[in-house]
């Protein structure tokens, strides 16, 4: 099973920072892969390649400018399901015991402008992380967070350069590569 993450919405100019923290947090949260649907932003995949580079993930799949709607269509045709992550969903802990079970790769949606209807249409399950306005960013985590039911927050990477050692006091980075 893998789990890839849709980002959709991407303005350039005024989302590039939080656009880059979804893939982080993709990244580092489980999932296999990041996908920016329809623009081609360069300074992302930039972005996120030099993370991979230093701090480990080289399997991490990164793709930019694919056709956002077409890519979800072909994700379920292949009997994938979709999970889009909007505060007017269900509650993720009435659903993700269902989502779970289905024990099938998973395609999150993660929006940034106001979402057009074909995406509540079309996913399998209309997740909310409460019914609040929040950023994307805490959503994602927090789904990643209780579909793994916290395993994530162990996750390393063998190809890392870097690692960190936990401190109680001050920051301790181990160069491993």
């Amino acid at each position: 099973m893998v789990i890839y993450v849709l980002r959709i919405g991407h303005r350039p100019e005024r989302d590039k920072r939080i656009t880059t923290h979804v893939a982080l947090v993709a990244r580092a949260f489980g999932a296999h892969g990041f996908i920016l649907g329809d623009v081609v932003d360069k300074k992302i995949m930039y972005s996120i390649k030099k993370i991979i580079e230093r701090w480990g993930g080289k399997d991490f799949y990164i793709e930019i400018g694919v056709d956002s709607r077409k890519y979800v269509l072909e994700w379920k045709r292949k009997n994938g399901i979709v999970v889009h992550l909007t505060m007017y969903g269900i509650n993720i802990d009435d659903i993700i015991d269902n989502i779970r079970k289905q024990n099938k790769d998973i395609l999150i949606i993660v929006g940034a402008e106001k979402v057009p209807p074909f995406y509540y249409k079309y996913a399998d399950y209309n997740v909310a992380i409460g019914h609040q306005p929040h950023s994307e960013v805490a959503a994602l985590a927090i789904f990643l967070d209780r579909f793994y039911e916290g395993r994530e927050l162990y996750l390393s990477f063998s190809d890392a350069k870097v690692v960190i050692e936990p401190s109680n006091r001050g920051k301790r980075v181990r160069r491993v590569g």
